[in-house]
Order: C-alpha cells, then sequence, then structure tokens
C-alpha cells in the first residue's frame, strides 16, 4: 500500500481516518464486532502512520460503539473469515514466512510511538488482546469508567505479539505485568489509574471533552519542543546517564538553533 489508505481501503480496515489541521483521529469502526482487529487493519494501520503528513502533532486513535477493541476476530484463528487473512494459517507455514508475517503486523502499532506527534488511545468499555495492546501503544490514554482491559493471550495458547510487552512492564513494573498476562484477567478502571495505564478516568459521556481537552493542552505548547521531549524520555528507558546527558544537551542545542533561526 502507498500513501494513504482510500476511503474504500479504510472501509475494508474497519477503519475510519480524520485529518484536521494538526490532530488526526483514527476511529476502530466496527462496532457490531466490538472493533475486533484483522490484518487488513493492522496493514491500514501501518499505511496510515508511515503516510501521515508530517504536521500532525497528535493522533487520537479511538472505538466506534460500546466497546475500543475487543482484540484479534476470532474468525481469523478459525478460518471464518474468507475474505481475510486466517491467523489460523501461520501454524503451517515455515519459520521465516511466520516471523515476516508478524514483523508486518506489528508495524501497525509501533508507528504510534514516533516522537512526531503524541498518541492518545480515546479508551471504553472493552480492550481486549490486541485492544489492549493498540492502546499501551499509544503514549497516552484517556479512560472511561467502564473500561475493561484483559491481556487474553495466554488464555487461548498464545503471547502478546504486538508490541504490547515492553510498555505494560515499564507502566506497571515486571512481576505486575506478568500476573495481568498469566491470569488473562481483567484490569478495569480504578486499577488501571493506580497502575499508571490511565492517564485519566471519565465518565464516558466526558471521554470526548477530556480528549479533545488534553489534545489542546499538548497543543499549547511548542512543536518541537514536545516532539524533542518525546524522543528524550523514549530514549531514557535503554541509555544509561552519561549517553542520556549527551541526548539531552544535543536535543537542547537543537532547541536554541531553531528558536535563534
Amino acid at each position: 500500500m502507498t500513501g494513504l489508505p482510500d476511503a474504500d481501503a479504510l472501509t475494508r480496515a474497519r477503519l475510519v481516518l480524520a485529518v484536521d489541521g494538526v490532530v488526526a483521529t483514527i476511529t476502530l469502526n466496527c462496532p457490531e464486532r466490538r472493533n475486533s482487529q484483522t490484518p487488513t487493519m493492522w496493514r491500514a494501520l501501518a499505511a496510515i502512520g508511515a503516510h501521515l503528513p508530517d504536521d500532525v502533532r497528535v493522533v487520537v486513535v479511538k472505538g466506534a460503539g460500546p466497546s475500543f477493541s475487543a482484540g484479534l476476530d476470532v474468525g481469523l484463528l478459525t478460518g471464518d473469515a474468507p475474505e481475510e487473512e486466517a491467523v489460523s494459517d501461520l501454524l503451517h507455514r515455515g519459520d521465516d514466512d511466520v516471523l515476516a508475517t508478524i514483523d508486518d503486523y506489528q508495524q501497525g502499532f509501533t508507528w504510534l510511538r514516533d516522537p512526531r506527534f503524541v498518541s492518545i488511545a480515546q479508551v471504553h468499555g472493552h480492550a481486549i488482546g490486541a485492544g489492549f495492546q493498540l492502546a499501551l501503544a499509544c503514549d497516552l490514554r484517556v479512560v472511561a469508567d467502564d473500561v475493561r482491559f484483559c491481556m487474553k493471550e495466554p488464555a487461548l495458547g498464545l503471547v502478546p505479539d504486538l508490541t504490547g510487552t515492553r510498555p505494560l512492564v515499564e507502566i506497571v513494573g515486571y512481576s505486575r505485568a506478568l500476573e495481568i498476562c498469566a491470569t488473562a484477567r481483567y484490569v478495569l478502571a480504578d486499577e488501571a489509574r493506580e497502575l499508571g495505564l490511565a492517564t485519566a478516568v471519565v465518565p464516558a459521556a466526558d471521554l470526548d471533552a477530556t480528549t479533545a481537552d488534553l489534545t489542546q493542552a499538548i497543543l499549547a505548547n511548542s512543536e518541537g519542543a514536545v516532539r524533542e521531549t518525546k524522543a528524550l524520555l523514549k530514549s531514557a528507558v535503554d541509555t544509561d546517564l552519561d549517553g542520556q546527558r549527551l541526548l539531552e544537551r544535543q536535543a537542547q542545542l537543537r532547541r536554541f538553533r531553531e528558536l535563534s533561526a
């Protein structure tokens, strides 16, 4: 896929994309299936990330209907979604093919971490499996008080493979992340707030307004400074103190040069 997906491609991917100036909103749009996810959706998300206009500063990811996303469309595991790539087919492919295919799927999630913008997941109802991982791929999560997070994959004999393991450990710590995944239990709104999974918890009726307020608070600050700060905070996870100090100095030098130009 080259360029942003067109309307037909977005419909096939169960997505709606709206770019309003510096804000892009992606809506998972299959409420009758609780916005269950498919490889077509993941590939379209990757294409959006690759071709989003450079001036976009905030990306909001939300779900239509009663839930954010109930995760992988179960028809893909049983072969009951003939119009889609059957994830169950991966069981019978060669190792290199399996690894390459999952890598393609992951690209639909990794781009949300790009320092070009701040990504916000607006989460309500179910955020299960791939839905939980999509929320975790975003920088911030505005959460309704009816949210139900769950890393369901171990209950299906699988592992979370859509880039959710790292942010989960970074946010809640190894032990709690293991407990959440190994038990495949639900994490509700109050616990999500306590663990730091939720940037804010609000009544579902206030979700749009709270996300809009957060977006405007981000946009009120310098575009270059926010981008550089996001990159620094991302690098801090893996960089030792001296290396991080260097990155801070270099980032500040770039800010000085831009401000004095």
